[in-house]
């Protein structure tokens, strides 16, 4: 069983923020669409539950986000719990606990891991970031290449920062045996007129362009339909793929994602935020497996793309 939303998109992925807590400062940060720290956060039975349930609605993979989600203590239980009901499990991370965790949290099910890396500059790092640590960072990814398949680099591409090491990183890709995410800065709407927003946003249609021409293969992730691009290097083929969700109708209408914020609400678009239903208080008030199932269809039925 698959659910589809009004406009006939499936929705076979969630993405569960597990905290809004973390340990960087990174001055551009989303936090997942979920603007205010509210605290009560799930519980590893509830986000087991919830997963449990999801699965019998045709979710197949689950992806695991935050803040940081390695900042909660009882995340290898989290993994170890929902790893069962799932057929790829996977976890975005700024990589600062990956050198200890890497291996534990592959034993516990943990498939994959994406890692913000967005400078291989220590001082633009600091300044992107927040805190001075990028080598602990490399060391994560390094560790997280031994067990966990595929790791991937996301860079957020950000003018005047970071744009000038695109093709550093598409080399350090190649060379660590990772796959590169570039990913435009995203905002709602009302955010793209902002003095901020017209600073930092860097567009990657001509990176995706000179891509194309030095590629030797490209393929596409049905995901968003997103392109990737295997581009020759020194070291060996980098594996390339550009994020490029703004103002970008074909992204949105092949969004298979639903999203969960910390404190148990679903959540339709990362970008809206008049779409939150709370499925949590209903789990705490003794609703039933087929109640909640109800309250996610609601959600699914709520989903439109942000960019049409």
């Amino acid at each position: 069983m698959v659910l589809y939303d009004r406009f006939g998109r499936p929705v076979t992925n969630l993405r569960i923020s597990l905290t809004q807590d973390c340990n960087f400062r990174c001055f551009f940060c989303h936090r997942e669409g979920q603007r205010f720290n509210v605290g009560n956060e799930m519980t590893p039975e509830e986000i087991e539950r919830l997963v449990r349930i999801a699965s019998h609605l045709g979710i197949k993979k689950v992806k695991l986000t935050g803040g940081e989600p390695t900042v909660r203590d009882d995340i290898l239980e989290i993994v170890e719990r929902i790893k069962p009901y799932v057929v790829d499990l996977s976890m975005t991370t700024n990589g600062s606990r990956l050198k200890e965790l890497a291996k534990p949290l592959a034993k516990a099910g943990l498939d994959r891991v994406n890692v913000s890396l967005h400078s291989l500059k220590p001082d633009v790092y600091k300044r992107i970031t927040g805190v001075d640590m990028l080598e602990t960072v490399l060391e994560g990814i390094e560790e997280a290449v031994k067990y966990l398949s595929p790791v991937k680099l996301n860079m957020t591409v950000m003018k005047g920062l970071n744009e000038g090491e695109i093709w550093d990183m598409v080399d350090f890709a190649a060379k660590t045996g990772t796959i590169l995410q570039l990913i435009e800065l995203e905002a709602p709407r009302e955010m793209t007129k902002t003095t901020f927003f017209r600073k930092y946003f860097y567009p990657l249609k001509h990176v995706e362009r000179e891509l194309e021409k030095r590629a030797v293969e490209t393929r596409e992730r049905r995901m968003h339909r997103r392109k990737k691009y295997f581009v020759p290097t020194d070291y060996g083929i980098a594996e390339v793929e550009v994020v490029r969700a703004m103002h970008n109708t074909v992204f949105c209408a092949n969004c298979t994602r639903l999203r969960v914020t910390s404190n148990g609400m679903f959540k339709t678009c990362l970008l809206r935020n008049d779409d939150l239903i709370n499925f949590l208080s209903a789990m705490r008030n003794g609703a039933s497996d087929a109640e909640i199932a109800e309250i996610f269809k609601k959600a699914v039925l709520m989903r439109e793309p942000y960019w049409k």
